[in-house]
């Protein structure tokens, strides 16, 4: 490695402008067939030498490395979006509330899908509330015993006939 020595040391005491032919001749020894073990030398030798030295070294190094080409990505393809699993459990995000009586009954239906009913009520013994599916005839009759009911939620779609209707007057009021 004499030779990189020697090229080094002029490169250290030479002029700016005699700097070019010197890291000319590096770049030559560097490709030629001990290229690795003079790219290695100049690494090691970099480190002992002035910032500006070591910036033409690096230069050096830097020209006469191997390219790496960057592996071809494979295409990504789209991932399909997941489908609704019909067995995976319901959120609350998955509910809209249908019909809310301040003294403890809460009906919600689901948005998507199949529609299913679920009621919400407090048990009596824990306080606690529970939350239960409804089967379609429980629907049925729950419709049925709520119709003129004032609790039905405005734009659920859920609200029976006669639970909006106002009231008769009676004649001469």
């Amino acid at each position: 490695m004499e030779p990189v020595d020697r090229l080094v040391a002029q490169l250290r005491t030479a002029s700016y402008s005699a700097r070019e032919p010197i890291k000319q001749q590096l770049i030559v020894l560097a490709g030629g067939e001990d290229g690795v073990r003079v790219r290695e030398h100049l690494e090691t030798l970099k480190r002992g030498e002035l910032l500006e030295v070591q910036w033409e070294i690096e230069e050096v190094i830097e020209a006469t490395a191997p390219k790496v080409v960057p592996a071809a990505k494979p295409k990504e393809e789209p991932k399909p979006e997941p489908k609704d699993d019909p067995n995976r459990p319901l959120t609350s995000k998955d509910l809209v509330m249908i019909y809310d009586d301040p003294r403890g009954l809460v009906l919600h239906k689901t948005k998507a899908g199949p529609e299913r009913w679920f009621a919400t009520q407090f048990d009596p013994k824990s306080g606690q509330p529970q939350t239960f599916e409804l089967q379609a005839m429980e629907i049925a009759q729950l419709k049925q015993q709520l119709a003129g009911s004032p609790h039905w939620v405005l734009g659920s779609g859920v609200i029976p006939a006669t639970a909006g209707a106002m009231p008769a007057r009676p004649p001469g009021r």
